[in-house]
């Protein structure tokens, strides 16, 4: 594994000592405790449907989980967006998602829904190599938005991935870029702050963190206070109308931060 390399070995390792595996044929956990035995002593908790796998999501908080899709009525993209969007301490945990359906339609739902890497069944053990390498030594941006919680799609590692390939140099890691993007965020968060409250103002708490970070970065006060006074409001998270008004008047005054021509991007999230 890895070109039996023990430093790679060990820094692989060292992060995938607990794996969920949620497949309704148990042979797929038994096929990767054995190709991951060389990692050394890999906890596997198999599910074999949604609900066990959820509820071990729970108590075992894996570090890595394998789902299958699309067999004996598993919903693999339901499972993902599910844990994408809880409060489970794994919920940023790198989800593998394994199939005999590569069509575009399910990496692209895969890729949507904030899986990190793809798998097609029947896999090779240089298959699975190289997600476990993608997703313990290359790990991305995490987007938590309203629309999209997961891993930035922009930089979907997935071999099955047929789409735009990911640059060396990527324009959205510029501050200009972070900026457009978490206002974008903080702009969908506050619509959705009465239809989805709980993800809204998650949403809402990490662009906070995220827009003082670019404050300073360019050395705006008025960003950075603005942002301060955003955290400020998550953090007291007291109810009623006037916690409410409070917190869209500081929702407002980070909108005026917006350029023009970013209302129209589309952006990670």
């Amino acid at each position: 594994m890895f070109d039996g390399n023990p430093r790679i070995l060990q820094r692989v390792a060292a992060k995938i000592q607990r794996v969920l595996v949620v497949d309704p044929n148990a042979s797929t956990a038994r096929l990767l405790a054995d190709q991951l035995r060389p990692l050394g002593n890999v906890q596997i908790y198999p599910a074999p449907n949604l609900d066990k796998g959820y509820a071990l999501a729970r108590t075992v908080d894996p570090q890595l989980i394998f789902v299958e899709h699309a067999s004996a009525g598993m919903d693999g993209l339901l499972l993902t967006r599910t844990i994408r969007r809880s409060e489970l301490v794994c919920r940023q945990a790198p989800i593998i998602m394994c199939t005999n359906e590569a069509t575009a339609e399910t990496i692209f739902g895969a890729r949507d829904a904030g899986v990190h890497e793809f798998m097609r069944k029947p896999f090779t053990m240089g298959d699975l190599e190289r997600r476990l390498e993608a997703v313990t030594l290359k790990p991305r941006d995490w987007i938590e938005a309203v629309q999209y919680v997961g891993p930035d799609r922009r930089r979907f590692n997935s071999a099955e991935y047929k789409g735009p390939r990911k640059r060396k140099v990527d324009a959205a890691g510029s501050v200009a870029a972070r900026l457009s993007q978490a206002l974008r965020i903080v702009r969908s968060a506050a619509q959705a702050l009465d239809t989805d409250p709980a993800q809204a103002r998650r949403a809402l708490a990490v662009q906070a963190l995220e827009l003082r970070k670019v404050g300073e970065a360019v050395k705006e006060p008025r960003l950075v206070a603005a942002a301060e006074a955003l955290e400020e409001c998550m953090v007291s998270n007291a109810p009623g109308a006037q916690a409410r008004t409070d917190l869209l008047k500081r929702i407002d005054a980070l909108m005026s931060f917006m350029a023009p021509e970013a209302d129209t991007g589309r952006g990670a999230a």
